[in-house]
């Protein structure tokens, strides 16, 4: 079984930065994608970015691309989000998600889930 936890959440002021870090667990024994994945209130769950685990080919949504950065620590097992420049349209809760295979922009093809870490970007 596959365990993600999220954290690095909080609140900070428009422009602002956050690093969220996911920590992994469980033994996959194929090559898989870790990403990221956010949710407002009242609206769908929305693609972020992703990382491909063993290449480290990223892919990023248009919204964020310029702003985020993926990346991950294999010793560590873990994945982190850097967030710059950060919006109060970045407000939401961000979720840590893992698939195998290629990296996705669709929620409904990551397998595993983090419980989600609060962001809230005040102006």
């Amino acid at each position: 079984q596959v365990q993600l936890v999220e954290s690095g959440g909080g609140l900070v002021q428009a422009g602002g930065s956050l690093r969220l870090s996911c920590a992994a667990s469980g033994r996959p024994f194929n090559s898989w994608t870790m990403g990221w994945f956010r949710q407002a209130p009242g609206k769908e769950r929305e693609f972020v970015a992703a990382i491909n685990w063993s290449a480290g080919s990223t892919s990023y949504s248009d919204s964020i691309k310029g702003r985020f950065t993926i990346s991950r620590d294999n010793a560590k097992n873990t994945q982190y989000l850097q967030m710059n420049s950060l919006k109060p349209e970045d407000t939401a809760v961000y979720y840590c998600a893992a698939r195998w295979g290629a990296t996705s922009s669709v929620a409904g093809g990551y397998r595993y889930w983090g419980q989600g870490t609060q962001v809230t970007v005040s102006s």
